[in-house]
């Protein structure tokens, strides 16, 4: 029926490989959003004529540039910084920066593309982005962070602005490294121009909910999931990955949303405490000891520490990855799927690999991408932007309902999608097209630009 879009699409794809040899990760996000895309040409076929999704593919910019730096003994240092700046039709290019060893030109594409249609999704005037830097910020004093920090931003300045860029935190970058990297830019730049940066310090410019809102916006997107389905989150069992920001804070909003969070796990392993996990006791375990999750086990007599393994192993009726890319496998897919696991919801960009997308399919587990379901972080960088704009500053409460708001309507966006282009409760198929659709749309208005 599609036969003619579906070659379009195959083309399209056949050509992202050709033009970016060995960046897997940006290959497997580009094609997820792609298998979506057949059935938008088959309805507008202005698309493929005026090459919409080439150019969509295609960054508007792409920035590489050294970061030279010296450690506390005088040691010099030298690391690799990246901003890719995605699309810009919908606002200004929105996303966070990476500080990890991973961290390479084909992640942050494919980090900067999942950013596109996600920003998309929150309705938000924002573009998307993404960059970062292979600097590993794991064991460095405070001291060597600010230099490093210094010296990466001496370099970005000059893309950046509060109506050209505006970059937030992501993995190892936190309020710390934004105030390090803000105060550089106010030095430079002469100017205090705080929609530069998200995730500020709340006594300079930043939002209340900003640290919490990913893992918030994660549970209220799995909120909606149950609601459709007329269940909620009483009684269910919950396991979440990660230990850090996204993961703290959906577990929190699991509980207080009456489901119980009994796993969650680190780089060495993972914890399961049956009475549920103790929120206050994790968060001084990992955010003021900065310890491993074993830590947690130690002191609570009602958890197990599982070295390695996987997490994926633990029964629960909704899982929730939310550590980092292509975490979740086929074959912890069908673990969780033989455990009865109803609900995945990602809280991490891309973590479920393709073979764990099909299980999921298979095995009939309702199913949330993280360009839907893990928005609320961007999401809520837009609603800092919007204080930072009008020299306001809006109550936890207030900020906290927006969120939700947002969530619930980037569900229903993706929920009636999915309806609308024939695959009902298809929330992947939803996500991709209602993203793309609203790109596009701003794509076409602009001209050929």
């Amino acid at each position: 029926m599609q036969a003619q879009e579906t070659a379009t699409v195959e083309r399209i794809y056949d050509e992202v490989l050709r033009r970016n040899p060995g960046e897997t990760e940006f290959h497997q996000a580009v094609r997820e959003v792609l298998d979506s895309l057949a059935v938008v040409l088959a309805r507008h076929g202005e698309y493929a004529e005026m090459k919409t999704i080439e150019r969509i593919c295609e960054p508007e910019r792409q920035i590489i540039f050294r970061v030279p730096w010296q450690d506390d003994r005088g040691e010099v240092h030298i690391n690799r910084g990246f901003r890719v700046e995605f699309n810009s039709a919908l606002g200004p290019y929105k996303g966070g920066l990476r500080f990890h060893p991973s961290v390479n030109l084909g992640i942050v594409k494919f980090l900067g593309f999942e950013q596109i249609f996600k920003n998309a999704l929150t309705g938000m005037p924002i573009g998307g982005g993404k960059g970062g830097s292979d600097f590993d910020p794991k064991g460095r004093s405070d001291a060597e962070i600010m230099r490093f920090c210094q010296s990466f931003m001496t370099e970005l300045y000059r893309h950046l602005g509060e109506y050209t860029d505006v970059p937030a935190g992501d993995i190892g970058v936190g309020t710390r490294e934004i105030g390090f990297l803000f105060g550089q830019y106010k030095r430079i730049t002469n100017r205090y121009e705080s929609g530069v940066l998200t995730g500020k310090g709340l006594g300079w410019g930043g939002a209340l909910v900003r640290p919490e809102a990913t893992g918030y916006g994660a549970a209220f997107f799995a909120a909606e999931m149950l609601n459709v389905r007329d269940q909620s989150f009483d009684g269910k069992r919950v396991v979440i990955s990660g230990s850090g920001n996204v993961a703290v804070y959906a577990i929190e909003k699991v509980h207080q949303l009456g489901g119980t969070a009994v796993a969650c796990s680190d780089s060495s392993g993972y914890v399961v405490d049956e009475n549920g996990i103790d929120l206050e006791l994790l968060k001084q375990v990992k955010e003021v000891e900065r310890a491993r999750i074993e830590v947690y086990a130690d002191r609570v007599g009602s958890a197990t520490f599982v070295a390695g393994g996987s997490i994926w192993d633990v029964p629960c009726d909704i899982a929730l990855p939310s550590a980092t890319q292509n975490e979740l496998d086929g074959d912890a897919a069908g673990t969780l799927a033989r455990n009865g696991c109803a609900y995945v919801v990602e809280g991490a960009n891309m973590p479920s690999t393709p073979d764990a997308v099909g299980v999921f399919r298979e095995a009939g587990i309702a199913f949330a991408p993280g360009k839907a379901a893990n928005a609320g972080g961007v999401a809520t960088s837009a609603l800092e932007m919007q204080q930072n704009a009008s020299r306001d500053r809006w109550t936890f409460e207030h900020s906290e309902a927006r969120l939700a708001e947002i969530m619930r309507d980037i569900h229903n966006r993706c929920h009636e999608t999915a309806g609308d282009y024939g695959a009902p409760g298809d929330l992947v198929l939803g996500a991709n097209v209602a993203g793309f659709l609203r790109v596009a749309e701003a794509v076409h208005a602009h001209g050929l630009i």
